[in-house]
């Protein structure tokens, strides 16, 4: 069956892409949740519109939040954590502790934005991007210091 996806969907495709997936999957969990709709000439319409809005919102969006990566250039944050031998940490520095640190300075910002490849397990400075859109980071440093 062919199918048009209304956003992304992870190892399938991007928004607007035409797929072919099996009928199962589609009827099954692809339609029910709202991720595709059936390949006609009419969704693919109705489709193209609903880009055109995506689009407009996306760009509005993306103007706020270069705005905001501005304001938030050069940012720091310490976090205050315990530590025993070697400068290793009795826990771990995470993207809530990160996210926690940053909001208290004023931007409000989601732990999910906050990327790191793993939890931060050592005393240092990191510098960690924060990804506030799509196409849009921000590198904040991170000093993690022992109690």
């Amino acid at each position: 069956m062919e199918v048009i996806l209304r956003q992304k969907v992870q190892g399938l495709g991007e928004r607007g892409d035409r797929v072919r997936v099996k009928d199962g999957y589609a009827r099954n969990y692809l339609f029910p949740k709202r991720f595709a709709v059936p390949a006609t000439d009419g969704q693919k319409r109705v489709l193209a519109e609903e880009n055109k809005l995506h689009a407009s919102r996306d760009a509005k969006l993306k103007v706020s939040v270069m705005a905001l990566a501005e304001k938030m250039k050069g940012i720091s944050c310490t976090l205050v954590v315990q530590a025993g031998e070697e400068d290793k940490l009795y826990g771990s520095v995470t993207g809530h502790d990160i996210a926690k640190a940053i909001t208290e300075q004023g931007f409000a910002v989601d732990h999910k934005m906050v990327v790191l490849e793993e939890p931060i397990k050592k005393l240092g400075v990191y510098t960690v991007p924060v990804r506030l859109h799509r196409e849009v980071e921000v590198p904040v440093k991170v000093w993690v210091v022992k109690e």
